[in-house]
């Protein structure tokens, strides 16, 4: 079905995805870091990207800066395993920050099987969209 790229540094979080994905009859490949992960994209053609925001090296945000200068279009997971809390005095939401910079959807860890695969349906079919609406403007 679909070429999906999962970049996290956590060899737990990278198999759950993997065998999830794998199940639902997805291509997987898997990077533990942001700049592994960059070079795997740069060589390949992938169709949904899975970015953890927390990793030593160059990060989750830092890694989806430089995968949106190459195609801004494709869909883009971001997932974390920082809690979310209202406390004014916390860190920043990460999670919201990278979809306000473009990741399509975002997952707390730990997420579910359901909502992890019903995120990626979601960005595959909006990708699909988008790229009809790219062909059609080229007609």
């Amino acid at each position: 079905m679909a070429n999906i790229l999962i970049v996290d540094d956590d060899p737990a979080v990278q198999l759950t995805i993997r065998l999830l994905l794998e199940r639902a009859g997805h291509h997987v490949t898997v990077a533990g870091d942001g700049r592994k992960g960059l070079a795997l994209f740069e060589g390949s053609e992938f169709d949904l990207l899975f970015l953890d925001i927390y990793m030593p090296g160059m990060d989750g945000l830092e890694t989806m800066r430089h995968v949106r200068a190459l195609r801004p279009a494709i869909p883009i997971v971001v997932i974390s395993g920082r809690s979310i809390t209202p406390d004014s005095y916390a860190e920043p939401d990460f999670l919201k920050m990278a979809t306000k910079l473009g990741a399509v959807a975002s997952l707390q860890k730990p997420f579910r099987a359901d909502a992890l695969l019903a995120a990626v349906d979601n960005c595959l079919k909006a990708g699909e969209s988008e790229g009809s609406e790219v062909n059609a403007s080229r007609r």
